[in-house]
């Protein structure tokens, strides 16, 4: 055995299921043992595309993602997909081939390239340490959730292994010293800041909490919590549709908020972010908080106190752990749920029920009637996948999920050209659900080479084109104030022509009534993936860009 087969061996051992990459002579080994030791590995057409897989692959599925790339340009293919995991905390481990000869076309400075981006820089130095290290790597992914840079040298991966893959062992006796990232609070709060949270969700008479990426395994205890308090319950984009079926759910806070879940935000006098740091984006620049609010904060990284919006009080611990002791401290009280808000949170809770003049015609689409009409046609149990542009709050407001494992929206970078990775991730993380991508046609281009991962996974997705012939973001931004628009502007192409090429259905949707062919596909086999390409009306912006655009 070499050391390369011992790395895969030991991550294999540590409980790897699934890997992403796309294999060249700097990752053949490793990846070869990651599947002799029963690892499924799937196989991108980019670098890029794998490692936006792996990571909706781990954020859907609760495991670790891991992602295999040739050294040099492998890395820096993938670097994109690496900084939205690093960014978003994914668990991730990227076993990358490394040159370390400097004359070598492929050496690049790899730990620093990690560094830049948020990533953990580690390396396997010498044949002794290679179990270790990968046990470590693992360790840091998984309990500090992080995005591991695992570096493979060539001539260290060639060497022989003559250890044991006993990764027990090894992982309790590792020198390796955790590398620096952010502090980690402890799981149980201190009974102080529990009792002074008791003390204001007691006193508050219009509390919203707002759960956050890592409130997302605390659904149960928020919602008795909430019901004790008498507080609506709203999320972050990433965590849409964990209070799904509650008579309290505003759905997501920010941007993309409904008019009635702005005001009612904006109403509260206590707002609690339960594993939400309330960045821009959740609080419409801090807009969505009142200046009279107290602001609370429950998370395990006390640096999310700070950032954003301050909190009033910072409480460090587990949200569903926090919750529960809060519950036997908080007496029941109506607070914010009056007949007269569940009224309204039932007729004006969701975008489809505010009214709105369909601007279909001419061969084109309104966004927002496609959208509707799409949740009405595809089976409830689905997985939705967001790409970036102007776009993207017509997919991710109109067509619902069932619960928060339904909805990945990989935006902590806000690249456009991730989206259809992101659905592959979250197909193979999710197989009982109907996986639907929703992509720009800006997106769609920059991603379009795993049309045919799609195809050979055999994958029944639906992937759903929102072609406005440009990068509408820009148009809307640039153009009322005449400027010139040739760059961001581009003739038609014939997207379903393109997807059938690759293997797959296709429809174009020029107006409602072009949806009768994304009805048949569902009706049909779904043997082969749907391509929806959608000619969507492009007069003005999303009703979110304007705010969007206050953050650049």
């Amino acid at each position: 055995m070499i050391v390369a087969q011992a790395v895969g061996r030991a991550l294999a051992a540590c409980g790897v299921g699934t890997a992403f990459g796309v294999v060249g002579s700097g990752n053949f080994h490793v990846t070869n043992a990651l599947v002799a030791g029963g690892v499924r590995f799937v196989a991108a057409r980019h670098e890029g595309g794998a490692a936006t897989m792996a990571d909706a692959y781990a954020r859907m599925s609760g495991r670790v993602g891991v992602v295999s790339v040739h050294q040099g340009p492998g890395l820096t293919n993938a670097l994109t997909g690496l900084t939205e995991a690093a960014k978003s905390r994914t668990p991730l481990i990227v076993l990358a081939g490394e040159a370390t000869e400097v004359r070598s076309n492929f050496h690049i400075d790899q730990a620093a390239l990690a560094t830049a981006v948020g990533a953990v820089a580690m390396r396997v130095g010498s044949p002794e340490e290679a179990v270790s290290r990968a046990a470590e790597a693992y360790r840091v992914a998984v309990e500090e959730r992080r995005t591991v840079l695992l570096n493979l040298p060539l001539d260290v991966q060639a060497a022989p292994f003559e250890g044991s893959i006993d990764v027990s062992v090894a992982a309790a006796g590792s020198s390796a010293t955790p590398p620096a990232g952010p502090s980690v609070g402890p799981s149980v709060a201190e009974p102080a800041e529990v009792g002074e949270l008791a003390r204001l969700l007691g006193a508050a008479e219009r509390p919203v909490f707002i759960a956050g990426r890592g409130a997302r395994h605390a659904r149960r205890e928020l919602e008795e919590l909430a019901g004790r308090a008498g507080a609506l319950l709203a999320t972050s984009a990433v965590a849409k549709g964990l209070f799904r079926g509650s008579p309290w759910d505003l759905d997501v806070s920010g941007g993309f908020a409904t008019p009635l879940a702005a005001e009612l935000i904006r109403g509260a006098d206590l707002v609690v972010a339960w594993g939400c740091a309330l960045n821009m984006w959740t609080t419409r620049h801090g807009t969505l908080v009142s200046p009279g609010a107290k602001v609370v904060k429950v998370d395990l990284d006390p640096a999310a106190f700070t950032a954003h919006v301050p909190a009033d009080l910072g409480v460090a611990g587990d949200v569903a752990r926090v919750a529960e002791a809060l519950a036997a401290r908080v007496a029941p009280r109506p607070g914010y749920r009056s007949p007269e808000v569940a009224a309204r949170v039932r007729a004006e809770g969701r975008w489809r029920d505010v009214p709105y003049e369909d601007e279909s015609g001419g061969g084109r689409i309104d966004p927002r009637t496609l959208s509707i009409g799409l949740d009405d046609l595809l089976p409830r149990e689905r997985i939705v996948a967001i790409d970036s542009g102007n776009f993207m709050g017509y997919p991710s407001m109109f067509v619902d999920v069932p619960d928060e494992g339904g909805f990945c929206f990989t935006q902590a970078f806000q690249s456009i050209g991730l989206g259809l990775a992101t659905a592959i991730g979250a197909a193979i993380a999710r197989p009982d659900r109907l996986p639907v991508a929703a992509l720009g046609d800006g997106g769609a281009f920059m991603g379009i080479a795993e049309l045919e991962t799609v195809v050979r996974l055999g994958l029944p997705m639906v992937i759903v084109v929102y072609d406005d012939e440009a990068y509408g973001a820009e148009v809307h931004h640039f153009g009322p104030h005449g400027h010139p628009l040739g760059t961001v502007t581009f003739p038609p192409a014939d997207l379903a022509a393109i997807a059938r090429g690759h293997g797959c259905a296709a429809v174009t949707v020029g107006g409602p009534g072009d949806l009768a062919g994304v009805a048949e596909w569902v009706d049909g086999p779904r043997d082969r993936p749907l391509l929806v390409h959608a000619k969507v009306t492009a007069e003005h912006g999303s009703w979110w860009l304007e705010e969007a655009f206050k953050g650049h």
